[in-house]
């Protein structure tokens, strides 16, 4: 697993905006568009012989502004894109002229599924579910050589973070407040909320990514939020660019 971005908002010293790459024996799995993607060709060359699934939890630009840079891939057996109810229309809104390459333009095929209703379409299992956020955001959660790996982007703390997030192997979880931080009218986690997930879901570890960019100006204060997080849920790590972890 590879967090090629984890900020959260706009790109800083710190990072750029939030992009996962699951890598399995099998697929190559991306979570979120931020500007992150543009290293993917680091790890995925045209050679790797394993089809692409990009998961868009949802269309804030923090996490979609990456797909610009699409067209620089060629991913042999296509590029998957899968999203929330309305993904089709957003994709032929933003990955199209004026802004950038056309989708039907890219040097090779796009599919696109619209979750949780084509989640049976998918050759692995997945369960999204809808977050608190100010928009609609899914969370999801993955089955894969037999480990569980849950994704809970933007969001306030919420029962269906829990659901998703339940007995995994790693809960990846957003951080974008500080400790004692939070707001209904644009709901976010902080370390106390992300951890009290992980220990409610009776999740194994929790990796803490996606800091606002205005509120974590510092690798130093992530990491005074991993010792917040800590009290709470001893197994939880913050994430910063380019990090690499083995889900043994």
């Amino acid at each position: 697993m590879v967090f090629l971005g984890t900020n959260g908002w706009y790109d800083t010293q710190t990072g750029n905006t939030i992009c996962i790459l699951i890598r399995t024996t099998d697929y190559e799995i991306i979570l979120d568009a931020g500007n992150g993607l543009h290293k993917l060709d680091r790890y995925i060359n045209e050679g790797s012989g394993k089809p692409a699934y990009l998961f868009l939890s949802h269309f804030h630009l923090d996490h979609i502004i990456g797909l610009h840079t699409l067209n620089k891939f060629n991913f042999q057996y296509g590029l998957n894109i899968c999203g929330p109810t309305g993904t089709r229309r957003a994709l032929k809104i933003f990955v199209n002229d004026p802004f950038t390459a056309p989708l039907s333009q890219l040097p090779f095929s796009v599919n696109i599924y619209e979750l949780p209703k084509e989640t049976s379409k998918l050759p692995f299992k997945v369960e999204a579910e809808e977050l608190n956020h100010q928009s609609l955001t899914l969370g999801y959660r993955y089955e894969l050589e037999g480990k569980v790996i849950s994704y809970c982007p933007d969001t306030g703390f919420c029962e269906n973070a829990i659901h998703l997030a339940r007995s995994s192997d790693l809960l990846i979880a957003e951080c974008a407040y500080k400790s004692g931080q939070s707001s209904e009218s644009w709901p976010h986690l902080n370390p106390e909320t992300a951890a009290r997930i992980a220990r409610a879901a009776g999740a194994r570890s929790l990796a803490l990514v996606h800091f606002d960019a205005e509120i974590y100006q510092t690798l130093g204060e992530r990491k005074e939020s991993e010792g917040v997080a800590r009290k709470i849920f001893e197994n939880a790590f913050v994430t910063a660019d380019d990090m690499e972890i083995d889900l043994l």
